[in-house]
């Protein structure tokens, strides 16, 4: 339905006539209203502590996809800023070292906040907080975890998390943790937990408690359908898309989404090409691949396929993804001028998977993500000061106002809501 509401559109815009001189302002004009009036969330960008010091901070135009002057240039609202560490040895060693990355990035979001731009950007922890900031002029900055691992054993640590300001939790990422099974059991058909872990169990029921939501975008299907049956409250999955239309494991099929809804969850739509469209991307990457290697090589910089990150270290991790910016910018540039470049992924195809789960689960139940400087960015929305840009492709295939605030943030913080409210009603 979208896509014909979206073609009568083009039609009015661009068929003949003297009127469709001023057509293309007009929507333009209307997306730029609609822009300015709702409140737009993003619930995933990835930080590096680097970034976070005196001389290197987010009140720069930095290179990374995320920072204030791009949150303000495309008119970005709020940033969930990630809390990310990569699966490791599921012993006490382990979840020690993740403890320590763990508590690096939260304190480089507190710091951002409190002392490097207290005038720019402030941290919210419920939806109250949210507006108020916006109403006073500044941006918002919102805590998600991804991956679970550095808690370790000790369920007293959501707690500790939850004091820091954490509003989403994910279970696991790429790779089995001590919680749940990942995702990336679908590789090989091996798991570790079938699921949830007893350890997993209990901790769904602490997130509920707390008020903190699960994120279920890197958990298996199955550990997502036992958080399902065991959470008193919505769940969401923070930046995950249709498998229907790109079949990857972390996305989520029809089933998953209508038992989302049922859950009164929200899927927020990931702006990643190898999530978007499998062909598109598997095309320009194999076309790139070569280009890619040799500006790393001349830079000094190591290059891997983005599948292959989960072989590294953290430390690797963060490196590369601190420089494949440079190397994706220098690509660009070589091929801009070449006609055999196989074309990207782009803001159609992400609005695409909007329009899908939409249609499949309805507007209250969809949202947004980028997944920036982790992997996300797409032509089109490549930082966030192109934020505008999925407005516009939202207006111009026919969604309302009150429909593109929903998309935006409202349903996110509906859910946020719901989450807290349940936990405030089980008392101390």
């Amino acid at each position: 339905m979208r896509h014909l509401i979206g073609f009568i559109g083009l039609i009015t815009l661009f068929g003949c006539g003297e009127s469709n001189k001023t057509s293309r302002p007009n929507m333009e004009s209307k997306a730029r209203q609609i822009h300015e009036n709702v409140i737009t969330i993003d619930t995933h960008d990835d930080i590096n502590v680097k970034n976070f010091t005196d001389s290197i901070n987010y009140t720069q135009n930095l290179d990374t996809q995320l920072n204030l002057p791009k949150m303000k240039a495309g008119g970005l609202d709020v940033a969930w800023l990630i809390v990310f560490t990569g699966q490791d040895s599921l012993n006490q060693e382990g979840y020690d070292k993740a403890k320590l990355n763990a508590m690096a990035k939260f304190n480089a979001i507190h710091r951002l906040c409190d002392s490097l731009a207290p005038n720019e950007i402030k941290l919210a922890r419920t939806s109250k907080e949210v507006r108020s900031i916006i109403e006073s002029g500044k941006k918002v900055a919102m805590i998600g975890v991804e991956n679970a691992f550095p808690i370790g054993e000790d369920l007293t640590q959501f707690e500790a998390y939850h004091k820091l300001g954490a509003r989403y939790i994910s279970l696991a990422h790429n790779g089995h943790s001590q919680f749940c099974d990942s995702h990336t059991g679908e590789k090989d058909n091996i798991w570790l937990n079938n699921g949830l872990s007893n350890l997993g169990k209990k901790a769904v029921y602490e997130m509920n408690r707390l008020g903190i939501m699960v994120d279920i975008s890197h958990v298996s299907r199955e550990s997502m359908l036992q958080i399902l049956s065991l959470s008193k409250a919505p769940v969401i999955a923070s930046h995950s898309s249709a498998r229907a239309l790109c079949d990857h494991s972390r996305n989520l099929d029809d089933e998953q989404l209508k038992l989302l809804k049922e859950n009164g969850g929200v899927v927020q739509t990931v702006a990643l090409d190898a999530y978007l469209n499998t062909s598109k991307h598997e095309n320009r990457e194999a076309y790139m691949k070569k280009i890619y290697e040799d500006i790393a090589d001349s830079l000094g910089i190591m290059w891997v396929e983005r599948s292959q990150l989960g072989k590294l270290s953290e430390k690797q991790i963060e490196d590369y993804l601190e420089n494949s910016g440079k190397v994706y910018e220098l690509a660009k540039e070589m091929v801009a001028d070449r006609n055999d470049v196989p074309p990207e992924v782009d803001v159609a195809d992400f609005v695409d998977h909007i329009d899908y789960m939409v249609d499949l689960i309805g507007i209250d139940h969809v949202g947004i993500s980028s997944d920036f400087d982790g992997g996300g960015g797409i032509k089109g929305w490549a930082d966030a000061s192109e934020t505008y840009n999925v407005t516009l492709e939202l207006v111009q295939r026919g969604y309302s106002e009150s429909e593109i605030d929903k998309l935006w943030g409202g349903n996110l913080l509906r859910v946020l809501d719901e989450v807290q409210a349940y936990a405030a009603s089980l008392g101390d």
